[in-house]
């Protein structure tokens, strides 16, 4: 007779196993790839409400690896942005591979410990909602538990922040206290981070054009979400976008 038990616990251990195994690295997909489109499933937000509501996270994620992106950053804040930790599940059980940012309002070392059993492969860290020695633990926390660290920075008060030493540095051309976007701030900012830092641009990206001008101002990233989610079909958006570049 079949020992239920037993079955259940071989499951949950390969299911552990899942979760745990070494994530594919941000850090090295937009150092390779000739884009750098951080894809972003996100169904809405504080200043615009529902931009996708009936969005799947089983359907557009994979689209957008299929169409191309660099990776991918799924929002999992539920109560401003409609997302949840399951969203990179579903995300990876429908077949996404490419690197996935956990994209939220990371404050505490338990949700290091979410991304990591969700299946993500970075972390958001954002310099305006943490103290330096906060950004500092939780970075060394995040590495311990094998997730790299995107730090999000918006004002030259925040760049020494960039000395913590993160995987990628992230500049927010979005004013996170009135939601104004302007991507003049990354240009702006740049040239005042690390020489060898990964730049990452985002918010507020809508033409290709751009793209190319933040690459040749030593941009590797460009973390794109609105412009392809309120569109009829974010993959195909996407191909579109990349077509132009």
């Amino acid at each position: 007779m079949k020992d239920i038990l037993q079955e259940i616990i071989t499951t949950k251990r390969e299911e552990l196993e899942r979760m745990t195994a070494p994530k594919p690295s941000l850090r090295q997909a937009l150092l390779q790839s000739a884009t750098g489109i951080i894809a972003e499933f996100k169904r809405r937000s504080p200043s615009k409400g529902w931009i996708k509501e009936e969005g799947r996270p089983d359907v557009i994620p994979l689209s957008y690896q299929q169409n191309g992106a660099a990776a991918l950053s799924i929002l999992t804040d539920k109560h401003y942005f409609g997302g949840h930790d399951n969203f990179i599940r579903e995300a990876r059980l429908s077949g996404v591979t490419l690197p996935i940012l956990y994209k939220n309002f990371v404050v505490s070392e338990l949700q290091l410990y979410e991304a990591l059993l969700c299946g993500a492969s970075a972390v958001l860290l954002i310099a305006a909602c943490l103290t330096k020695q906060q950004c500092g633990l939780l970075i060394g926390k995040a590495h311990e538990l094998g997730l790299e660290v995107l730090l999000e920075m918006h004002d030259e008060r925040e760049l020494e922040y960039a000395e913590l030493s993160p995987d990628l540095c992230g500049i927010n051309n979005r004013n996170l206290g009135s939601f104004v976007t302007d991507v003049q701030n990354s240009f702006r900012l740049a040239e005042l981070l690390p020489q060898d830092a990964v730049k990452v641009s985002e918010s507020g990206i809508s033409h290709p054009q751009t793209v190319r001008q933040l690459r040749e101002a030593g941009f590797r990233g460009f973390l794109i979400g609105e412009n392809f989610m309120k569109t009829p079909d974010p993959g195909q958006a996407l191909n579109d976008f990349i077509s132009q570049l």
